[in-house]
């Protein structure tokens, strides 16, 4: 891949996959210090590409009372601090055409939810920025059917645009990857797996989503196998305690030896082409 997609990224000789990584949510500027600092340490040692992830707000919840957020603006002041910290790019996602420009400001890369990525009117808004965008692919869509929305962005001048397989419905309760939507949808943009989305159990009657984080080396591997450019997992110091998607989310005491399997069968891959 070619890393000027995001032209704040460090760039490696090594043919790496890149990472999209950190909370689900930021919580704090003391958390999300904490969880930049571990992850860029293992990253740099690996020479994986790193990008810290984090949303400044949580729009898509399944019950009124879910955390939401600590105010859009403290949070985006948070993602900028963790950028001008560890010389990073961020990336957040945006729910309203006018969260474009406003997150703009302080991030480098725009995500567009995977519920949301048939907006037209917000995909474009988030273009025109000059922002990297990253689309999520919908949970109810084909990988075929995401040419389009990257031609929605590359439509507006802007061609900093990847796509990220975060699953397909699988019955009311469960997520899935089509592993063959990689190979299709890398003739479009630069893919990413979304790991942890991917292993999902949403709808719960709680109202609060389940996952299977013990499948997460499983599903991460199989990315790599297929070819993925990037991978994106959440991580948490403490996935019980995180106040969006802990039970999908990764510990972060796993991610250092999960990245370096990772690694090392990344080069497998690329000694086989």
């Amino acid at each position: 891949m070619d890393l000027s997609l995001v032209p704040q990224i460090k760039h490696t000789d090594n043919n790496n996959f890149f990472l999209l990584s950190g909370p689900c949510a930021i919580e704090g500027e003391e958390m999300a210090l904490r969880i930049a600092e571990k992850i860029v340490g293992i990253t740099d040692r690996l020479k994986i590409p790193y990008v810290f992830k984090g949303s400044f707000k949580k729009a898509n919840r399944s019950r009124v009372d879910s955390f939401t957020g600590i105010g859009d603006e403290k949070a985006l002041k948070i993602l900028r601090k963790v950028s001008e910290t560890f010389h990073v790019p961020t990336v957040t996602d945006i729910h309203e055409v006018s969260d474009a420009l406003k997150a703009a400001e302080y991030v480098d890369v725009l995500q567009i939810p995977a519920f949301l990525v048939r907006q037209t009117d917000l995909v474009v808004a988030a273009a025109k920025t000059g922002k990297t965008i990253n689309l999520k692919k919908g949970q109810f869509m084909s990988p075929e059917s995401m040419q389009h929305a990257t031609t929605k962005v590359t439509g507006t001048g802007n061609g900093q645009v990847m796509v990220t397989d975060r699953g397909t419905m699988f019955g009311y309760q469960d997520m899935v990857v089509d592993f063959r939507g990689i190979p299709t949808m890398k003739a479009y943009a630069p893919v990413v797996l979304d790991v942890t989305h991917s292993l999902q159990q949403p709808n719960q009657s709680s109202g609060v989503t389940g996952g299977r984080p013990d499948m997460i080396e499983t599903i991460a591997r199989a990315g790599i196998a297929t070819g993925v450019d990037g991978i994106f997992m959440e991580t948490h110091f403490d996935p019980s305690i995180a106040k969006s998607d802990g039970a999908n989310m990764l510990h972060l005491d796993h991610l250092a030896p999960l990245l370096t399997n990772l690694t090392r069968l990344r080069k497998t891959v690329n000694d086989l082409q």
